[in-house]
C-alpha cells in the first residue's frame, strides 16, 4: 500500500501539460506514481472534482528572522506555499556581530516594516556567522521549506563596520573578504546572494542600505565568487536609474561567472526608467548571452490603507502625529473627536522624509488612486470604486469620505493604495510579461511589510484573478500553476519540486477553484512582543501536503512540520517505487 493517495482530481501537473484526472501516489516524502486506478493508500483524500497543484514556490519572502521561531510560516502557508527563499533586497540578519543585532534589526525594521520589537523578542541570535544561521534555521521544523540567501547589507556591516553601514567605498581588502563570506555562505547552502539599490529602501534611522551606491568593482568581485561556488543566483531590487548602467553590468556578471540575475521589474511613476525600457534593456543583455530574469508581480505593490495599519492619507499629519504612539483607545476616542477630525483633515503634510515625500502626498490627496476594500475586492478596481468617485456620489469631499471609511467597523475600514504597477490603472501591461519565458512570478514580500501590504497571497489571487475571474486576458489554469511552481524551483536550482511526477517532492495542494477566494485583511497583534501585522487567509484550499505530510486541511494547520532548511541546489532523485505514470 502507498502511504497516500490523493484520487480522482484533475492534476494541473507543474510542467505545463493538459490538466487530466488521475490519482497521485505517494511513498515517504516522494510521489512514487500518478496514473488511474492506483493501489489503496494508508491514507486517501478524495480530490474528485478538485484540482491537485504541485506545493507554490515563492521565490522572494523577508521571513529571515520570522524563520528562526515560527513553526507555522503564515501568511505564505496558507496560500498554497511549500518552499519559500528568502532574504531578499540585501537585507537579513547574517553575517552579524553581536554589537550590529539591534543596527540590524533597525535595518529590517525600516526596509521592510516588520516590527523592530518582535525581531528582538523572537530571535535568539544563537549564530553570527552566515553558516551558523543555517545551522540555526535547520533546527527548527516547519509546515514549509525554506531558503536562504547572503545579504549585502549585513556583509557589508560585518566587513567595514560603520564605514559600510554609511556606504563609503571598499578598499580591495574589504572586497575580498566580502567575497570570502559570500563564497562561504554559498558554500553552506545559500541559494544566492542580494543587493537593494533604490532609495526607498532606508533603515529606521533612514539610511541607505549597505551596498545601494556599490560600485561595478564590488559587485563583479561577489558574483565572480559565485562563479567559483559555481551556483547561485544574484538578486537585486533597483531604481535603475539610467546613469547606473544597470543592465550593464548584469549583463557582464551573468556572462562572465555564469551567473542568473534577477530584478525587481515594477511599472512605478518614481522610478528613472520605464517598465518597457527596463525588459528591453534586459532582453538586449541576454542577446548577448547573459541570463537575466525580470521578478514581475501579478498585481499592484498596493499599500492597504488603515488607522491601525503603519499608513493611512492622513500619516504625515501632525494632529496625527501627536498621537501615532498612543494606545489604540485614546487613538480611537480622538478620532472620534468632530474637532480632532476637522482639525487633521484641514492640515498639511509635514516633510517626514524628502525621498519619500512624494508618496505622502499622493496618498494624502491623489483619491482617483485610492479605492474602497470591501468584500470582494478584486485588486484591479474601477474608476467607480475610487474614493474621489465615490466622495462624488456621496456629495462630500474625497478627504472626509476616506475618514469615515477608515473609522467604520470600529476603526478596521481600509483603502487601498496601488502605488507600483498601477500608472495605467489596470493590469493591461503585464499580459505579455506573465506569458514571457525571461520573466517569473515574484514579489509577494512575505513576512513583510507587516503594517503596509499584504502580497503574500499572491498565489491564491493569480488562481482567483488571472485563471478565474479576470475581465480581459487571462492565465490558463495549467501555465499559470508552471509559472508559479515549476519556474520559479527551476530559477534557483531546486530541480526536486514544482511538478507533479514520480521522484519529485511530495508537496501537493488540493484546490476546490471554484471556491477559491481571498478574505479581507485584518490586522492581528499575534508576532512577538505584541507585534502587528496585516493578515489575509483565503477559502478554497482543501488540502496541502509538504513532503508526504498533510500540513493544512481547509486553512487549518493540523500539526505535522515537516519542513525543512533547503542547503544549495537540489537534484531530482528519481523514485523506484511504483515509478510508471499511467
Amino acid at each position: 500500500m502507498y502511504d497516500l493517495v490523493v484520487r480522482g482530481g484533475t492534476v494541473v501537473d507543474g510542467n505545463g501539460g493538459t490538466p487530466r484526472q488521475a490519482d497521485v501516489a505517494v511513498q515517504g516524502d516522494k510521489i512514487v506514481a500518478v496514473g488511474q486506478g492506483l493501489d489503496r493508500g494508508v491514507q486517501e483524500i478524495d480530490a474528485t472534482g478538485k484540482i491537485v497543484t504541485p506545493g507554490f514556490v515563492d521565490i522572494h519572502t523577508h521571513y529571515d528572522g520570522q524563520a528562526t521561531w515560527d513553526q507555522e510560516m503564515a501568511p505564505s502557508s496558507w496560500h498554497g506555499v511549500t518552499t519559500v527563499v528568502m532574504g531578499n533586497c540585501g537585507v537579513g540578519f547574517a553575517p552579524a556581530e553581536p554589537s550590529r543585532h539591534e543596527w540590524l534589526i533597525g535595518l529590517m525594521e525600516g526596509v521592510e516594516d516588520i516590527p523592530g520589537s518582535a525581531l528582538a523578542e523572537g530571535m535568539s541570535w544563537n549564530w553570527e556567522t552566515f553558516p551558523e544561521y543555517m545551522d540555526a534555521l535547520e533546527a527548527l521544523p516547519r509546515t514549509i521549506d525554506v531558503a536562504a540567501q547572503v545579504p549585502h547589507g549585513s556583509v557589508r556591516a560585518y566587513v567595514m563596520g560603520d564605514r559600510g553601514a554609511r556606504n563609503e567605498d571598499p578598499t580591495e581588502t574589504d572586497i575580498a573578504r566580502m567575497a570570502a563570506i559570500v563564497e562561504d555562505g554559498l558554500k553552506a547552502g545559500a541559494l544566492g546572494f542580494s543587493t537593494s539599490r533604490t532609495v526607498l529602501h532606508k533603515s529606521i534611522e533612514k539610511e541607505l542600505v549597505p551596498g545601494t551606491t556599490a560600485t561595478k568593482e564590488e559587485l563583479l568581485a561577489i558574483g565572480a565568487a559565485m562563479g567559483r561556488v559555481g551556483h547561485g543566483v544574484f538578486e537585486l531590487s533597483s531604481d535603475l536609474v539610467p546613469e547606473w548602467d544597470e543592465f550593464g553590468w548584469m549583463g557582464k556578471l551573468s556572462r562572465e561567472y555564469g551567473v542568473p540575475v534577477t530584478y525587481t521589474a515594477l511599472q512605478s511613476p518614481i522610478k528613472a526608467m520605464p517598465f518597457d525600457d527596463m525588459l528591453k534593456n534586459m532582453r538586449e543583455e541576454n542577446a548577448k548571452g547573459a541570463n537575466i530574469l525580470a521578478q514581475v508581480s501579478m498585481r499592484a505593490t498596493g499599500l492597504i490603507l488603515g488607522f491601525q495599519a503603519s499608513l493611512h492619507p492622513f500619516t504625515a499629519k501632525a494632529s496625527w502625529m501627536a498621537i501615532a504612539d498612543k494606545p489604540w483607545a485614546e487613538q480611537w476616542a480622538a478620532l472620534n473627536d468632530p474637532e480632532f477630525r476637522a482639525r487633521l483633515i484641514a492640515e498639511p503634510n509635514e516633510i517626514l522624509d524628502p525621498d519619500l515625500q512624494i508618496i505622502i502626498e499622493m496618498m494624502s490627496s491623489a483619491f482617483n488612486m485610492l479605492y474602497a476594500m470591501g468584500p470582494g475586492f478584486n485588486y484591479e478596481p474601477t474608476a467607480d470604486e475610487s474614493i474621489e468617485s465615490l466622495a462624488s456620489a456621496a456629495g462630500v469631499a474625497p478627504a472626509e469620505y476616506a475618514y469615515d471609511l477608515l473609522l467604520s467597523n470600529e476603526g478596521t475600514g481600509f483603502i487601498y493604495f496601488p502605488l507600483l504597477n498601477w500608472a495605467d490603472g489596470n493590469y493591461n501591461f503585464l499580459e505579455d510579461p506573465l506569458h514571457s519565458d525571461d520573466c517569473v512570478n515574484s514579489l509577494s514580500d512575505g513576512g513583510a511589510h507587516c503594517g503596509t501590504i499584504c502580497d503574500a497571497a499572491a498565489s491564491t489571487y493569480m488562481l482567483q484573478h488571472w485563471v478565474r475571474d479576470r475581465q480581459g486576458r487571462r492565465l490558463s489554469l495549467e501555465y499559470a500553476v508552471q509559472r508559479q511552481c515549476r519556474d520559479t524551483a527551476r530559477l534557483y536550482g531546486l530541480n526536486d519540486r514544482g511538478v507533479i511526477e514520480p521522484g519529485y517532492l511530495a508537496d501537493l495542494n488540493i484546490i476546490d477553484l471554484d471556491a477559491i477566494k481571498l478574505g479581507e485583511p485584518w490586522v492581528a497583534a499575534d508576532l512577538p512582543a505584541g507585534g502587528k501585522r496585516l493578515l489575509q487567509k483565503a477559502d478554497g484550499y482543501v488540502a496541502t501536503i509538504k513532503s508526504g505530510a498533510v500540513t493544512f486541511r481547509d486553512g487549518v494547520m493540523q500539526g505535522p512540520t515537516p519542513g525543512g532548511l533547503i542547503r544549495g541546489p537540489q537534484v531530482l532523485a528519481h523514485s523506484e517505487l511504483h515509478s510508471a505514470s499511467g
